[in-house]
């Protein structure tokens, strides 16, 4: 991993417990920044908070862990973590919006309507929820804030069997610019389309295939957690300060694909 300086910033990681959420508050907090990960269960969120406290015990300059409940759908839940991190460390710098889900599978016209609500709520909708309960906790009081929402490069292709998921990210990319250009200068709002990373929520996309995925990469593998981690780090940090309403895609080049043409 990247090393920034995050020292004396204040950091909020949604869905922090595993996967990328949590390679990206070890980053932030390895970097100096007091991060606030939330899973919508307060033990999943307190055991990575512990997690990372402990890996990070001998790192000079390394930051507090703080693991909270907060399901991003509950606007009160978004209000009540931000409001804490403010209380507790005097300012709010980041937020990350990290919480995802997927259990729609299928051509999009096939879906329960309900089910497509859900996602859209989830995906698209409850970004804006913590970024307006961050505004109103004071994000972007101290320095301008910083906005990273973690979306896909399913947002930028069409895609069989995950549309709906695709189409909620691609919601979250439209956010990202419209919020940039409404926000500035008080905040940034970027987003980092990852390809396919190993994580829980997209199994489905490498486990018990992972080295036919890693061929469709010119890179030769599948992402790990630390690759996002690295590029939302580099969104977030003060070196980024004239970087807003930018999408980061980190898919070690899936959508550009392979090529029939040797080149080694």
């Amino acid at each position: 991993m990247t090393t920034y300086d995050f020292t004396d910033r204040t950091a909020v990681v949604t869905g922090g417990s595993r996967g990328i959420g949590y390679a990206t508050a070890h980053l932030l907090a390895a970097s100096g920044a007091n991060v606030f990960l939330t899973s919508r269960m307060a033990e999943a969120a307190e055991e990575a908070a512990a997690q990372i406290t402990a890996d990070l015990a001998d790192t000079t300059g390394a930051g507090t862990v703080t693991g909270l409940a907060g399901h991003v759908a509950h606007p009160e839940a978004a209000a009540a973590v931000c409001a804490a991190a403010v209380e507790a460390t005097g300012r709010l710098d980041i937020l990350v919006n990290n919480a995802g889900t997927n259990p729609a599978y299928g051509p999009v016209a096939d879906q329960d309507p309900a089910l497509v609500a859900k996602v859209f709520e989830i995906n698209s909708t409850s970004p804006l929820v913590w970024i307006r309960a961050a505004l109103d906790a004071g994000l972007g009081a101290e320095t301008t804030g910083s906005i990273v929402n973690i979306a896909s490069i399913g947002a930028l292709t069409m895609e069989d069997g995950i549309g709906v998921y695709n189409s909620s990210k691609a919601a979250l990319l439209h956010l990202t610019k419209q919020l940039a250009r409404e926000l500035g200068p008080r905040a940034r709002v970027n987003s980092v389309a990852p390809g396919v990373v190993r994580t829980r929520l997209s199994e489905a996309l490498w486990k018990d295939h992972e080295d036919a995925a890693a061929a469709t990469s010119p890179l030769g593998r599948i992402g790990e957690p630390a690759d996002i981690a690295d590029a939302v780090a580099f969104l977030a940090a003060p070196s980024s300060s004239w970087i807003t309403g930018t999408n980061l895609v980190v898919d070690g080049g899936q959508l550009v694909g392979t090529s029939s043409i040797s080149g080694k």
